[in-house]
């Protein structure tokens, strides 16, 4: 039987980072992906046939990723930053955020709202929040502070607002209007099926992951798309000697660092020093033969569009390249998304379903192929918020086609056109769209119920005394440790999880 000092399970961006550090260090590392490729969900796709245009399919923007991964392992990425930060449709005008405007920005802010108050409050509230980013985001690579330790970093003010209140308290007292509201609370919802109010504070917890991210909070597009990154991260881990093997489906983990795996017909074993495991925590303990932990659930659907052009504006005051060149808010006003999350609770896809959107081709043309580059052809990645993994449960196919109709209803009732007339058809004549929903992520990605995050986001803190100096990756196996979304500091595409699993092994 082969033996390794550390095998990876899943060959996603963080097993890749883990692998990188670890041969780096001169340690023999063998890294397994069920899938025909590595990569997980931060690749990029030909999605739709005849069509040369490479879509990150799953995953789109980074913000979470250190710059010390990206300098520690000499990264071949390229991340750009897009002006616009967003813009949301209001009636016959919209709420423009110009990250390289104030003047701009607050002029948007009254004639939506009518006053300068809430322009003055989002300026205070993200100056609060840029505060947090600023002490906490170099922690993320170091063993976990005590809760005290952090609170202590935050400071008083950040700590009640982000830490211990329902951001939707904090909303409705700082800010007077709806969409004003909506727009920051669309930031805790992502991926994360929660109301406003929410006395466990999973949306606290993941709007604090969406402004922490490089100390800025600034969401960045990748050159050449999500794939650029984790083919970069794949060439740095082999190039130092890691082994890559693809279409490789693990079976089962002892803890004593036996894996059992399946490649093509042929089931193989090999031992290993440490089982780093870039699954969800669910998965893990299935492989282990434990009870596995309460399963999460995913919470959103995903739509992938190329266009022929942009579609018209009814805000003529905007350009549909500024509105699209950040995140296009629609239908998510504070009230529209607690209706949606109440409608969606109750077992309904949303009346109104309430998504995000932007135009990855508008920062990063190289997406596009030379033909589709001369034509004028954009892409659109659209995610919906508030469509959890039980609408779809024992009727998968059914339901994504009416979640993904209403959901471009909901587009059309803020276009001055509907989107439809803009999608790009392909040689075969079908419009290039696509959705996935939660259960289509786990039968592609694995992701337990379609949790993009393996399960609800935890505090970047030690959440007992006993954590409190170790890497938050660790399980009840010494061997066998975390190095996935699921591990403390875990979720998006941040490379986090990989770093500190393989600081954890090499004792850093």
């Amino acid at each position: 039987m082969d033996s390794y000092d550390v095998v990876v399970v899943g060959g996603g961006h963080n097993g890749l980072v883990a692998a990188a550090y670890l041969a780096r260090a001169g340690r023999s590392v063998l890294v397994l992906e069920r899938r025909g490729e590595t990569g997980g969900a931060a690749v990029s796709f030909r999605a739709f046939e005849g069509v040369d245009v490479r879509l990150s399919r799953y995953s789109y923007l980074v913000s979470l990723l250190p710059r010390k991964i990206v300098a520690d392992l000499g990264l071949d990425v390229e991340l750009r930053r897009r002006r616009m930060s967003s813009y949301t449709p209001a009636g016959g005008s919209g709420l423009l955020v110009d990250t390289g405007d104030d003047d701009r920005t607050a002029s948007s802010f009254r004639a939506v709202t009518g006053s300068t108050a809430d322009f003055a409050a989002w300026q205070r509230f993200y100056e609060l929040t840029g505060h947090v980013a600023e002490r906490v985001a170099g922690t993320l690579t170091e063993p976990l502070l005590s809760e005290v330790d952090f609170r202590e970093r935050v400071g008083g003010e950040a700590w009640s607002l982000l830490f211990e209140r329902p951001i939707g308290e904090t909303l409705t007292s700082w800010f007077t209007d709806d969409t004003v509201r909506g727009v920051v609370l669309t930031d805790a919802l992502i991926g994360t099926f929660a109301a406003a109010g929410g006395e466990d504070l999973r949306q606290n917890r993941c709007l604090l992951y969406h402004v922490i991210g490089n100390g800025t909070g600034d969401w960045d597009v990748p050159v050449g798309g999500m794939g650029a990154v984790t083919g970069s991260l794949a060439a740095v881990a082999a190039a130092a000697g890691a082994r890559l093997v693809t279409g490789a489906e693990v079976l089962a983990i002892d803890p004593d660092g036996e894996v059992r795996y399946r490649r093509g017909d042929t089931e193989l074993a090999v031992r290993a020093g440490h089982v780093l495991a870039n699954v969800a925590p669910a998965t893990l303990a299935s492989l282990l033969g434990e009870e596995p932990p309460e399963r999460p659930e995913g919470a959103q659907l995903k739509v992938n569009m190329v266009l022929s052009r942009l579609p018209r504006l009814r805000d003529p005051a905007v350009d549909p390249a500024e509105a699209f060149g950040g995140t296009f808010h629609v239908n998510e006003t504070f009230s529209q998304l607690e209706t949606a999350y109440r409608e969606a609770a109750a077992g309904r896809i949303p009346s109104l379903p309430p998504c995000e959107i932007y135009c990855h081709s508008l920062t990063d043309p190289s997406i596009l192929g030379p033909a589709e580059r001369a034509a004028g052809v954009q892409t659109l990645t659209l995610f919906g918020l508030h469509m959890p993994a039980r609408l779809f449960e024992g009727r998968n196919e059914e339901v994504r086609e009416a979640a993904l109709r209403a959901t471009l209803a909901s587009l059309d009732s803020v276009l001055a056109e509907p989107i439809e007339d803009c999608l790009l058809k392909g040689p075969d004549g079908k419009p290039c769209v696509e959705a996935k929903t939660p259960l289509d992520l786990e039968a592609e990605l694995g992701l337990p119920a379609g949790h993009i995050f393996h399960r609800d986001l935890s505090w970047p803190f030690a959440s007992d005394p006993g954590q409190a100096g170790r890497w938050g990756v660790e399980t009840t196996h010494e061997r066998v440790l975390l190095c996935g979304a699921g591990a403390v500091r875990g979720g998006g595409v941040s490379g986090i999880p990989g770093h500190n699993a393989a600081m954890a092994v090499l004792g850093g």
